[in-house]
């Protein structure tokens, strides 16, 4: 983590941007692991907009494949936005002075709510065509639907949060609180036995800039490296119906 000094002379972090990413609001805290989990989520939403429309409807090996990694990401984003919920929106309220930072924090859990019961539709969605009965191409094209709307209201939303609610971060918390946030609200959702799945699929299509700032130092970095090996060829299997260019 490099040092940097921002434009009203404080002392800052060199913030981390990735390919997707709105903004990253300067300042004195280094959420990187905010980053990184908004990356996964925006990669995996591509990959699973095309794959529902593209995987025919009567491979059902290739849909239940996309079920279970459909279950990975699910997991993860329904986690991360628990310990916002939880946590990180609760502090930032108690922090701020109200108005319209207060207004902006309304609309980050209001968000989340809308993209809820989309969550629960595209699950129910992969899970049907991963039947043996309900694999159908009107099935599908519901999916395909709920998928596109998911994407597009969750790439809103991370906008939205990068723009505002970072800003908000880095304004009114220090790296001390960021890393109490980490420790109390999002760590402990995770067990030892999710911490390889997890760790490969935040690592996955990661330029090298960023895989430096992930999380536990070099030797974390090492394990997850020969992880994500085995990761990507699971991937090539189940989007084999994405293009190379999108899945890699």
């Amino acid at each position: 983590m490099t040092a940097t000094i921002r434009p009203d002379g404080a002392l800052g972090v060199e913030q981390l941007v990735l390919p997707g990413q709105t903004a990253a609001p300067a300042g004195p805290v280094d959420p990187a692991g905010m980053y990184l989990m908004h990356h996964a989520f925006r990669r995996d939403l591509a990959l699973f907009t095309v794959a529902s429309a593209a995987t025919p409807a009567g491979d059902r090996a290739c849909w239940k494949r996309l079920q279970r990694r459909w279950a990975l990401f699910s997991r993860a984003l329904h986690k991360h936005h628990h310990g916002e919920d939880s946590g990180l929106w609760p502090l930032l309220l108690q922090r701020s002075a109200g108005g319209e930072d207060a207004a902006v924090l309304r609309a980050m859990a209001a968000e989340h709510e809308h993209i809820d019961p989309l969550l629960q539709a595209c699950g129910a969605g992969f899970a049907g065509l991963a039947a043996e009965t309900t694999g159908t191409a009107d099935a599908r094209e519901v999916l395909a639907g709920h998928v596109t709307e998911l994407r597009d209201r969750l790439e809103a939303h991370l906008a939205h949060e990068e723009r505002d609610a970072m800003a908000l971060v880095q304004a009114h918390l220090t790296q001390h609180d960021w890393e109490r946030l980490d420790k109390e609200h999002f760590a402990p959702q995770y067990s030892p036995r999710d911490v390889p799945a997890v760790l490969a699929w935040v690592m996955h299509g990661l330029p090298p800039h960023a895989v430096r700032r992930i999380p536990g130092g070099p030797a974390l970095r090492a394990v997850g490296g020969l992880l994500v090996r085995r990761f990507a060829r699971a991937e090539r299997r189940t989007f084999r119906y994405v293009a190379p260019a999108t899945g890699a």
